[in-house]
């Protein structure tokens, strides 16, 4: 690995961990290449960040959100972005998943026709998780991936198989990589995913021909809340390709719509990234997180109801997901709908049917409204999605002639109220349920994580420890009078750590991390200033 010692970095130091095989990814050149990236890119990003900042203080100063006028042109003009490559002109089902080699056997097996190979939230970003990922990736390229359990069953790629294309999402523009320093600086964890990426597989896909689904480098940006964020993304592309010898537009980008200020700015988005854009994508946990984030004190107006009562056909998630497929469509770019979370259940007939039943009227839904394709968080769920979409598709690949004949309004957009549903005592308590759970296998460097039959990442976490801020912050009283409080919080968080305690039972449960996720989710959740990612303290207790 590098570090101050080696004459041709002097100052890159790389202070993770050794991870075995690891010096295939952090290599000389890679991470040379790395480092140039933070220095060209870095000073932009901090200032993005700033920005968000300052928006946010907008926000909460008028209470509301509109369409830029200064970018009115950009909406208006009559314009495309680049035409899909082969690989990406069909996306009708996708799988998504972190990196391990397990996942990365199973989401290239699945049938599925995209696996967004996710380096943010479905990954706790522990130094092995990431580099082993970009390890796994390789290998996969390599058709050299493999997999055993300890048990003996074994994993590998089916020679006869179709793949997945893969997209890799990298982290979000506000999370570093401290393990990686640069000029005595954290490098950003976005720039450090995609910069490992690119570099050790951008020819190599090339290389691998049209007739080949792998055939480029294409990517999910995650976390975008601006279309000058998407410009910044759109300049490391740009001088990516230039550094290793790539043809300009071979990078595609399909961009996460899930922050409330990036609906504003669909246009926009694409329009910054139009020589590389693939689409957008319509998320649904942290469009919500978000939401309550950004309007967390513009009172009872934007309190939201219990999570899972917000559905995609509550009037604002409706007429977020219109906008999107209009926008998308109009430019010439994919929209893709979001995530089928359900775990199939072997174990209980009943649940399993009334679940896949929720999930085919979901992708109906979605195919029927004009998205192109969706996602699945399980390779049973492949069959029903496809099928649902093959409905609506046949033998196209998308459908993008679609434009749905409606014009959305910021009004609209922000209609949390018409949303409806009540806040309730089993809400919280759900709430408090999923996100301790999931912080406590996230500190143990799991990503993904299967919850009351449910396959959660980080963005349920947020939505749970922001809504219970949002609860407390605005005096809700629960369908049982009872007032949420950061007392009634705690009161919980004991009550189901004692529950699990006697679960696991003693030895399990010391082996786990409970109290640390305990003492973290109330940080997030019952702090007096809103913490903006969970993500952000909870790094520091990573292994």
């Amino acid at each position: 690995m590098a570090g101050p010692q080696d004459p041709d970095l002097p100052s890159v130091t790389v202070t993770g961990v050794p991870v075995d095989r690891g010096e295939e990814v952090l290599t000389p050149d890679a991470l040379a290449f790395v480092a140039d990236l933070h220095r060209r890119f870095d000073p932009r990003r901090r200032e993005l960040l700033a920005l968000r900042q300052e928006r946010r203080a907008r926000i909460a100063a008028t209470g509301t959100l509109d369409f830029d006028p200064a970018t009115a042109d950009v909406r208006a003009a009559d314009w495309t972005v680049a035409e899909a490559p082969r690989a990406l002109q069909d996306r009708r089902v996708e799988i998504t998943g972190p990196t391990d080699r397990k996942m990365v056997v199973n989401a290239l097996n699945s049938g599925a026709r995209v696996w967004l190979a996710d380096f943010e939230d479905a990954t706790s970003p522990t130094w092995r998780n990431l580099v082993e990922g970009q390890l796994n990736l390789i290998d996969a390229f390599e058709r050299r991936i493999d997999f055993a359990t300890p048990q003996g069953r074994s994993y590998a790629l089916r020679p006869d198989a179709e793949l997945a294309t893969v997209v890799v999402r990298p982290r979000g523009w506000h999370l570093d990589e401290a393990h990686l320093r640069v000029d005595g600086e954290p490098v950003a964890g976005a720039l450090f995913d995609f910069g490992l990426y690119f570099f050790h597989n951008a020819a190599r896909l090339l290389a691998r021909g049209p007739q080949d689904p792998n055939s480029g480098p294409y990517f999910y940006l995650p976390k975008t809340e601006s279309h000058l964020e998407a410009r910044l993304w759109n300049e490391v592309f740009t001088h990516a390709q230039q550094a290793l010898g790539i043809p300009h537009g071979t990078v595609r980008a399909t961009v996460l719509i899930e922050t409330v200020t990036a609906a504003f700015e669909m246009d926009e988005i694409l329009y910054e990234l139009r020589d590389h854009a693939a689409g957008l994508n319509a998320g649904r946990w942290d469009y919500l997180f978000s939401v309550i984030k950004n309007f967390r004190d513009a009172g009872q107006a934007f309190v939201l109801p219990d999570r899972n009562s917000v559905g995609m056909t509550s009037p604002f998630m409706r007429a977020y997901a219109q906008l999107l497929v209009s926008t998308c469509h109009r430019r010439g770019a994919h929209a893709i709908g979001g995530m089928a979370a359900f775990i199939p259940s072997r174990r209980d007939p009943a649940v399993n049917a009334a679940a896949l039943e929720k999930v085919t009227a979901d992708k109906e839904r979605e195919a029927g409204s004009g998205f192109d394709g969706s996602w699945v968080a399980h390779p049973d769920l492949v069959p029903v999605c496809r099928a649902s979409f093959d409905a609506v598709l046949g033998d196209r690949p998308h459908q993008k002639d679609v434009l749905p004949d409606t014009t959305v309004t910021a009004a609209e957009l922000l209609d949390v109220r018409g949303a409806g549903g009540s806040c309730t005592a089993a809400g919280l308590h759900n709430a408090v349920q999923v996100g301790l759970r999931y912080i406590e296998a996230w500190l143990r460097g799991l990503g993904a994580v299967g919850i009351f039959n449910m396959m959660e990442d980080a963005a349920t976490a947020e939505i749970s420890r922001s809504q219970i801020w949002q609860w407390i912050h605005n005096g809700v009283v629960l369908d049982n009078g009872a007032k949420v409080t950061p007392e009634l919080v705690r009161d919980l968080v004991a009550t189901d750590l004692a529950e699990l305690r006697a679960e696991l039972g003693e030895d399990a449960y010391a082996a786990g991390r409970w109290e640390a996720a305990a003492d973290l989710f109330e940080q997030v959740s019952l702090a007096e200033e809103f913490v903006d990612f969970l993500t952000l303290p909870g790094y520091a207790l990573l292994d």
